[in-house]
């Protein structure tokens, strides 16, 4: 009976403003998933928590919410050649280990520190991460932008080359994306470091796709749509064993999923029209904002826990109605970033196909 009462006191009553607002998040968490392939969590997770649900509940239900999207993503950018499924299924394997490892640290946190410190854990690995992968994008995405080669071949990096260059008996595999043969030896700590992020924060793309462009040498746009296949991988997997664990809200789930299934199919589409440095740009803007949300709340987390001076009512609410207040920004400039590269790209390419009508007619 105590473990039942446990496991309703995780789930969040829901209105229909609360649920118009999850269904708005997942609208724009699948279209930044569509678009960049990170599955959208860094956009869900803190969403969802920012209503009040445990950090580790809104983890686990991001994640069911994910394999299904996550094949739809993959199923739809497959048709444009952009997906290499081997690459995905190796990386996908080796993922699964690290969800299971990472749940299971999830699950002990909770159990010792209550829901204040998996908050406090969730928030800290997000402010943490993002902080690092976002200021890297970015950069990356500035200095590509600077170079001019934008509409060039990308580079691969001098790390990915090296791993190209090295060659284990009885390990290689030749993948598309890379257009050269690699070790598995090296796609496993990859792929268990991808997985076990996911478990923690359910964001595995954080690693998974600047892995897969930086480490193995994969152009960023096929390195964001077969990181749906991993996310399918790692979604399922996952979903499972925290539903085990009664941390699955099936109704955060479904609403979320409902509004990403419109978002993700958009925000693939838009990939065939904008240069691979946007969606580089695109990562690194709305993590780096998101940042600040989850970082507003951590004084809060702490405490609760009594690692810091309690704060006052006055303090703790100002502190939260901010983190919502970024989060809504986020959410909002992260749509109007693809949506706006999406036009820009479709009117460039109506007119060079006018140009081209003209010059024919000539």
């Amino acid at each position: 009976m105590q473990d039942v009462v446990s496991q309703v006191s995780n789930f969040i009553d829901l209105n229909w403003m609360n649920m118009t607002y999850l269904f708005l998040v997942g609208f724009v968490g699948g279209l930044v998933s569509g678009f960049i392939g990170s599955g959208g969590a860094f956009v869900l997770t803190p969403g969802m928590m920012s209503l009040g649900v445990p950090g580790l509940v809104a983890v686990a239900s991001n994640m069911c919410h994910k394999f299904p999207k996550a094949l739809v993503g993959s199923i739809k950018r497959a048709k444009y050649g952009q997906v290499d499924v081997k690459l995905g299924i190796i990386l996908g394997i080796s993922a699964e280990a690290g969800v299971l490892y990472g749940a299971h640290i999830q699950e002990n946190i909770k159990k010792a520190f209550g829901d204040a410190g998996s908050n406090l854990y969730v928030s800290v690995a997000f402010v943490v991460i993002l902080g690092i992968v976002g200021t890297f994008v970015l950069r990356d995405a500035w200095e590509t932008y600077k170079s001019g080669t934008t509409d060039a071949e990308e580079k691969v990096t001098k790390l990915a080359k090296w791993v190209q260059s090295i060659n284990i008996p009885g390990t290689m595999m030749y993948f598309k994306s890379i257009n050269a043969r690699v070790s598995v030896l090296f796609t496993i700590p990859l792929g268990f470091a991808t997985g076990m992020l996911a478990a923690t924060i359910a964001v595995g793309g954080f690693i998974g796709v600047p892995a897969m462009i930086y480490v193995l040498g994969a152009p960023s746009l096929m390195s964001s749509a077969t990181e749906l296949v991993i996310a399918f991988v790692m979604g399922l997997g996952g979903s499972f064993k925290y539903a085990m664990s009664g941390l699955v809200d099936i109704r955060l789930a479904m609403i979320i999923l409902a509004g990403s299934l419109f978002g993700i199919q958009l925000g693939a589409i838009g990939t065939t029209y904008v240069k691979p440095f946007m969606i580089k740009m695109v990562m690194g803007v709305i993590m780096v904002t998101v940042l600040f949300s989850r970082a507003l709340m951590v004084p809060v987390y702490m405490s609760q826990l009594g690692l810091i001076v309690e704060l006052g009512d006055t303090a703790v609410k100002a502190l939260k109605s901010t983190s919502f207040a970024i989060m809504i920004f986020a959410l909002a400039m992260g749509a109007f970033i693809v949506l706006k590269a999406m036009w820009q790209g479709r009117q460039a390419e109506r007119l060079s196909a006018r140009k081209a009508v003209s010059h024919s007619k000539i």
